[in-house]
């Protein structure tokens, strides 16, 4: 049981009330009192100093507790555990899934619209329980508070199955697709079943690869990175994943597809059969893929342009595709669609948090400029809708880009022509600074940066294959103390990207110690002006944008990540210039609207409930680093602090400042009901960076 703690500053308030686990008892310090040091020498420290009156002294170091209702918690997932889980075989999960599709909770969704046994086509054949009575009576209880669907017309879309059943309208109609509209950039069935098929066409992408000469060149390439890499088995959670400011973060290993190591399937395989062979990569078998190829060296390093226009010349039996038709495939780049994104507040895309329903109380508090969650070329080809569903657009968000990552030019712009054929977005952004390990090992990501004739071919073939603006996502350089965007600002320009972000850090560096705004400074001065260059890196106050923006005009822009992560309400700082000292209910609403939207766009069904509530988890660890403005002594805080223990100013204030990982179970079920039993949460992205520290 955690030790019960009373309010040091009284405001009527029952310190009973909320329990936070992990504070200690503050008559300890009585008996170990010891110097308190100033606010000057806990900065120092990167300690936020706290008022007095408001830490909590020798407090207990939080641990797994394990709560009556079977919920295992695991706060910091560690690789030197004693018990590793063993990871299931595909064969074993999908026994699982079947298994768990016969129970009674699995109600056919046809039926529990409806209502009616007989409205469902399949029978008795169907993989879903038609036993209506049965769901009835082991349906969990319904949750407090209305049907999100409740204000559109018709009935809500998850009938029985509805977790707010009981506030269901009595009369019957077509089912509303209101909100179903209000989202875009879905993926459809046929162009599915094309792409797993390996049937999709790409005459625009392939056309610009031919006029590049680099059609049999990248199928040779990737023969070569995938015979060094054979023996990993990489996985890249597709299912929203955190970045802290990078457009990519610790990237789940777990719930995400293969990202890349499927790189030489996906890109020779996605192809049009009814095209020419000399168009068409050479498709190999799985035998044959281990193959070793001349275009690049083995340490990965890039290679010289004139090597690489020696490995593959265009021939003339290329000439079936008339020159008219090449010259008019690539649209000038001032005939292009330019996005202006001067002094627009910009939200990065956030892996895992940065999902829609997060856009969406983003763009309420003040976000000008969304994009969606990285989302990996090759499983956009190889036709996965949970990858696609990264590229989900709310009518709400009027400026919105989707960012990919890829390592080779045919994969990226065939990914770039499949997105602008069946996507409405404003601009595409390409991911050059990914410091996760299982993409840089591929050749994607940061990697990019040791690779510039690589990035020339990237940005040259995907800004020729559609006439959507082409941004960029690039950090200083790969390793700390080299940096290398600087010498590249130039021919960024010119090989079409209309818009460059630079985040402040190295590959190296990850997002240890402080960005290099100097170094984004002098690129932005180095820019030519047809490239918008846009700076990231720990903004988190209004006082952070105005200093950079005064520091250097050039900027058009700044990108804010982390800092939106813990505080959305940085936008509407921004915009009104002040310190907004938030109190604990205010920040409960905005839960509360989360909860709301994302109930709207993952289901009012126990699923949906279920999955809404994981992401408000990974949300919840990230914004208990908030620190409230009346607590501080010294105001703004800056993003880089550790936060000592403390009291909030209410108990829910100091519940929502605990790190512990059942304390936000405790604020979940405060919006969702009651988690169930067996429910296991473990955060994918526990910074090192944010320690607790303690006080001075």
């Amino acid at each position: 049981m955690s030790t019960l703690l009373p309010e040091p500053n009284t405001n009527g308030s029952d310190p009973m009330a909320l329990q936070p686990e992990n504070l200690g008892d503050p008559n300890a310090a009585k008996d170990t009192e010891k110097p308190l040091a100033t606010a000057e020498e806990l900065i120092a420290k990167a300690i936020a100093p706290v008022k007095q009156q408001f830490l909590c002294h020798n407090p207990i170091k939080s641990s797994i507790q394990q709560p009556s209702n079977d919920v295992v918690l695991d706060t910091k997932p560690s690789s030197n555990a004693s018990v590793v889980k063993e990871k299931k075989s595909k064969r074993q999960a999908k026994r699982e899934r079947k298994q768990e599709q016969k129970s009674v909770l699995h109600l056919c969704p046809v039926i529990a619209k409806s209502g009616n046994l007989s409205s469902c086509q399949y029978g008795d054949k169907c993989r879903f329980s038609h036993d209506v009575d049965g769901f009835k009576s082991e349906k969990p209880v319904d949750l407090e508070g209305n049907c999100p669907f409740l204000k559109e017309e018709g009935p809500c879309p998850y009938g029985l199955a509805c977790r707010f059943f009981g506030t269901h309208k009595a009369d019957t109609g077509t089912i509303s697709t209101q909100t179903r509209e209000s989202e875009t950039n879905g993926l459809r069935k046929d162009v599915q079943k094309l792409l797993w098929k390996n049937k999709m066409k790409f005459p625009k992408a392939d056309a610009q690869l031919k006029i590049l000469g680099l059609l049999q060149k990248q199928a040779n390439s990737k023969k070569k990175d995938l015979a060094d890499d054979e023996e990993e088995d990489l996985t890249v959670s597709t299912a929203s994943h955190v970045n802290e400011g990078n457009g990519c973060a610790e990237v789940d290993m777990s719930i995400r597809s293969d990202c890349c190591t499927e790189v030489v399937e996906e890109d020779v395989k996605i192809y049009d059969t009814s095209m020419p062979d000399e168009l068409r990569p050479l498709k190999k078998a799985k035998a044959s893929i281990n193959e070793s190829q001349s275009c690049e060296v083995n340490n990965g390093s890039s290679v010289q342009e004139k090597d690489l226009e020696e490995c593959v010349k265009p021939t003339s039996t290329d000439s079936h595709i008339a020159t008219e038709t090449d010259k008019s495939l690539k649209t000038h780049a001032r005939e292009k669609k330019l996005i202006d994104f001067s002094d627009k507040l910009y939200l990065a895309p956030l892996t895992t948090v940065g999902n829609l329903p997060f856009r969406r109380v983003c763009k309420v508090l003040g976000a000008d400029v969304t994009c969606g969650e990285m989302a990996m070329c090759t499983n956009l080809l190889q036709g996965q809708a949970s990858e696609w569903a990264l590229l989900r657009r709310h009518s709400s968000e009027d400026i919105f880009g989707v960012q990919i990552c890829g390592a080779y030019p045919d994969t990226v712009s065939r990914a770039v022509e499949l997105i602008d054929q069946e996507c409405t977005v404003d601009f595409i952004d390409i991911n050059m600074g990914c410091p996760i390990d299982l993409v840089v090992n591929k050749g994607a990501g940061s990697a990019l940066l040791t690779k510039p004739v690589r990035i020339k071919n990237v940005l040259q073939v995907a800004s020729g294959t559609v006439d959507k603006p082409i941004t960029v996502k690039v950090r200083t350089g790969y390793f700390e103390g080299r940096n290398r965007v600087e010498g590249l600002i130039n021919d960024i320009s010119n090989w079409g990207a209309s818009a460059i972000t630079i985040h402040g850090r190295s590959r190296q560096q990850r997002y240890s110690k402080l960005p290099d705004w100097e170094y984004v400074y002098g690129c932005a001065r180095k820019a030519p002006d047809a490239l918008q260059v846009i700076g990231n890196g720990d903004v988190y106050s209004y006082l952070d944008w105005n200093k950079h923006k005064t520091a250097c005009p050039n900027l058009s822009t700044l990108m804010i990540a982390r800092g939106a992560l813990m505080k959305p309400w940085i936008f509407t700082e921004i915009k009104e210039q002040r310190h907004w000292d938030i109190s604990s209910a205010e920040r409960l609403n905005i839960l509360k609207d989360y909860v709301h939207v994302g109930l709207e766009h993952w289901g009012s069904d126990s699923k949906g409930v279920e999955t809404t509530r994981h992401f408000l988890l990974e949300w919840l660890s990230y914004t208990y680093r908030y620190i409230p403005v009346g607590v501080l002594d010294v105001v703004p805080a800056q993003l880089n602090w550790r936060s000592p223990s403390y009291f909030g100013r209410d108990d829910l204030e100091t519940l929502m400042a605990s790190d512990s990982a059942a304390d936000w179970i405790k604020i979940s079920e405060m919006l969702l009901g009651k988690v169930p039993a067996g429910f296991t949460f473990s955060p994918k992205h526990k910074s090192n960076s944010h320690d607790r520290a303690e006080n001075g």
